[in-house]
Formats: structure tokens, sequence, C-alpha cells
């Protein structure tokens, strides 16, 4: 079946009609928190940038009503008269688009639960979901030198964080730059058509960046650069992406140059708790950027209906622009918690020109990375749960839970007993506000993973256990 959602990405929010879907998803976070209801949700744009642009342009201010004239000195002419009070401020053009290649834009942005009506399929980014049963990963490693038999456990990875206690953001950007590195990609015909960011994971050679980035030369084989922090170019090749996670791994043979990064865990993030953005935004390597958490769990999509992503992410007023797409985000002792991946803009402007950063900036949790770069290490795929049920999607939450329309024959959510109207309130006694939330809160586990779900089934409510199938993407 077809398993993507039927919808305009770059439709404004406040215009998205209601759809359905199914709900799934996949990772190691915890299941996002909903938003609170009525929750409006700016566009998000995933931050790679088209190469040969020129300077940046400005973003867009958002609307503002104009104040009252001065007591003296009127800027008028003596023929107009001073303007009347104002009205209200006319709400920003909320739009989700993806980021652009050339003058071109591409599908961005992370939309955030209330954004669509996107059929959400537990577990691929919208669409149909059908009964879908879990397709175990091969559990022998192709052959290549990219590749590790035993995942994560195979590999170099650096054990003790760059500082020993937290630091400025000076002493952050010190110890993390060496291990960030910028990524030149074909797109649209051009070798260097797209500009990314991306992190060294180990000390072999592995590379972790965002699909989005990478996704164009990956399918038509063009040619992927790689650029530390000392201007050293390196070819790259793709050992495996995740569209639904918006994720990918690199592999550079010539790697002994390469520093590795510290994996760190966000879930041991607060709000308000400092972070840095290291990456290439506009093509301008090198560039750091400072701020706080400022939410935790938001529950996130980007891209169009063929490839959406569904992400548990934090959120960040740390500039990320784009180019930042694939970079790091780290805490005060230097260890990655997420992948900076997507912003809100307001204006809905292209990612050539209007959008940019308006300190809205969503990254996708280091635990996300560490469960679909183990897969790919091991099998050069990645896979995400699913239940096999759709739910309705878009619109303004009404903070109630998600509503089951349909439930697939032969799916996990049959076995469990779902029935079409059930209303699904809580993942594993995290509550849901509405579809899209029940797919990140899905997604933030594994195939084979049993979670509980709280439902209300007329007046009566219901606990039911649901063993998650798995799919390929």
């Amino acid at each position: 079946m077809n398993d993507e959602p039927d919808r305009d990405p770059a439709r404004p929010l406040g215009d998205a009609p209601e759809g359905e879907g199914a709900a799934e998803r996949d990772s190691e976070p915890r299941p996002g928190r909903p938003p609170a209801p009525g929750e409006q949700a700016p566009p998000v744009h995933p931050q790679w940038a088209p190469r040969g642009s020129s300077a940046p342009e400005p973003t867009t201010p958002l609307p503002m009503p104009e104040g009252p004239p001065p007591a003296s000195g009127s800027p008028f002419p003596p023929s107009a008269p001073p303007p009347g009070p104002p009205g209200p401020p006319a709400p920003p053009d909320l739009a989700v688009r993806r980021p652009a290649a050339h003058t071109r834009a591409r599908v961005p942005g992370w939309l955030i639960p209330v954004v669509a009506a996107v059929a959400l399929v537990v577990g691929l980014g919208g669409g149909l979901l059908g009964a879908l049963a879990y397709d175990a990963l091969s559990d022998d490693p192709p052959a290549g030198p990219g590749y590790a038999g035993d995942g994560l456990a195979g590999v170099d990875l650096e054990e003790s964080a760059p500082l020993a206690a937290p630091g400025s953001v000076a002493d952050v950007a010190q110890a993390v730059l060496p291990s960030t590195v910028q990524i030149i990609a074909k797109y649209g015909g051009d070798r260097t058509g797209a500009s990314g960011s991306g992190w060294v994971m180990d000390g072999d050679g592995h590379i972790v960046t965002n699909n989005h980035v990478v996704a164009d030369a990956a399918a038509n084989n063009g040619p992927i650069v790689v650029i530390d922090h000392d201007r050293n170019r390196y070819d790259a090749e793709v050992v495996g992406r995740s569209p639904v996670y918006d994720l990918a791994l690199l592999y550079v043979e010539d790697h002994d140059r390469l520093e590795p990064a510290k994996l760190g865990h966000s879930a041991r993030l607060q709000v308000g708790e400092p972070v840095v953005a290291i990456g290439s935004p506009l093509s301008l390597p090198d560039t750091v950027t400072s701020g706080i958490v400022s939410y935790l769990h938001r529950p996130v999509t980007t891209g169009d209906p063929k490839e959406a992503s569904w992400i548990d992410a934090i959120q960040t007023d740390a500039a990320i622009n784009p180019g930042n797409s694939g970079g790091p985000l780290v805490n005060q002792r230097g260890e990655v918690v997420g992948v900076n991946s997507a912003i809100a803009t307001a204006g809905g402007g292209t990612m050539d020109s209007d959008a940019g950063n308006i300190g809205v900036g969503f990254a996708i949790p280091v635990e996300q990375v560490r469960v679909t770069a183990d897969q790919i290490l091991r099998t050069g795929k990645a896979q995400y749960p699913i239940i096999g049920a759709r739910v309705t999607t878009g619109g303004i939450p009404s903070g109630d839970g998600a509503e089951i329309n349909k439930v697939d024959s032969g799916s996990p959510a049959e076995r469990a007993g779902l029935r079409k109207g059930d209303v699904i309130t809580h993942v594993d006694g995290s509550r849901v506000s509405d579809g899209n939330a029940l797919i990140v809160a899905i997604r933030t586990h594994q195939p084979g993973e049993t979670i509980e779900l709280t439902l209300t089934r007329g007046s009566e409510e219901k606990k039911v256990k649901v063993t998650l199938d798995g799919k390929e993407g």
C-alpha cells in the first residue's frame, strides 16, 4: 500500500485540512510530550544549504503593528492625517518546506504535530501502513570496510568527554570544532549543489549527518566530500541512511586525521540548560552559536509525504540556519547530545532567501543516533516500528488523544485488540495529545519491543499491550 500521506508540504499551517494516517516510529528516546491543547507550531526547515549562494539574506521579520505617531515632530506630511489606533498584527505565514538546492526549494522542515493532515502510519513518515510484518534485519553484515558486525560495540567510540567539567562556550568550541566537518554533496545535477554539516562519530572513519544532506547524491551515485576543521578534503561514501529519522552514516577510508566526538545523553538534558550548535551555515564552516534547551520531547516532523521524518526533538534557541543540518548540538562538557536538523521560520520563504533562524531550532536526540547507527553498521539498513493503524491528524489538537480510524488486518494493532474509534491517550504512561504525538511516541521505541497503550472506548478506559513490528526506512 502507499505509505505516504497525501498533502501539500508547503501548505500554510493554519490552512492544513484534516487527514488520516497511521502511527509508527522507532528510536531510543522516551515518548514525546504532547504540546499544550491549541498550540500552534511554526514551519520547520532542515538546515542544509545550496552551494554557490552569496551572502545570506535577512530573515523576514514578523509583522508588527505601527505604534501611534509621536506627540511632536510627526513624520506624516501635512495633508495626511495620522493613523488611527493600530489593529492586531497579521499572523505570520507559517509554511513547511525543506532546504533548497540552487534556486529550487527542497522539501525541508520539521513540522510540529498540529501542522498538517498527514497520514500517520505508525512507523513510516505518514501514509497508509498496511499489514506490515516485522522484517528482521539480517544478522550478517554486508561486505565493506564501513560496516561492523557488532554495531556500535565494534567501532572505536570516544570514551571520555572533552571537558572534565562544564565549560564556557569558548571551551566547548575549542574542544568540539576538530570533530565537526562540512559536507559537500551532489544535488540537482550539480556536483557541489548541497552543503551541510556532520561530525565524526568514532575513530574508524564514520561520520553522522542528516539524510536530506546526502539523499540526492546517494540516490544518483553522486560525489560526497567531507572537509574537516583543518580544511583537509576526503571522499566519503554512504554506509546507510534512514529517511524516517533523517539520519545518514558516511564512511571515510583515509580517516587517520579525523578526531572523533564523544556521544552524550540527551535524556539527561534539562530545559534551560546551555547548549552549543556547530556547523557550516550558508557554507560558512566552523560556525559556533549558543543558546539553551528550550523544550524537550517536542513532536516534530519534516519532509515531503514520500520521505517524512518524525522526531522526538530537542528544541533550542541556539541559532541554526541553512547548512547547519547534520552538525552537532553539544552540552557544556562538549558531548554530542543531538543532531541539528531543522528550524521553524516565519514568513514562509524558501531556504534560499527568507527562511532563517528565529530562535526555534530542532535537533534529533543522540539516543536515536545510537540506535540507527548500530543498525546501519550491522546491516547497512535502518528500521522503524509500526503498529498497523491509522489515526486522525491535522488541525488544532484537542488534547484528548489520537483516534483510530482503521486497524489493518494482521497488524500488531489488530492482534492487541484495537478497534476503529478507540482513542489512544497514553503510551507507556506518557500522555499523547493527537495523532502526530502518538507517531512520535511510538517511534522512540524499536521493532520487537512491547509498549502499553491506554485508550478510551466509549466510556470505558482500557490498557493494552502491543508488540511492535518493524519496517525498513
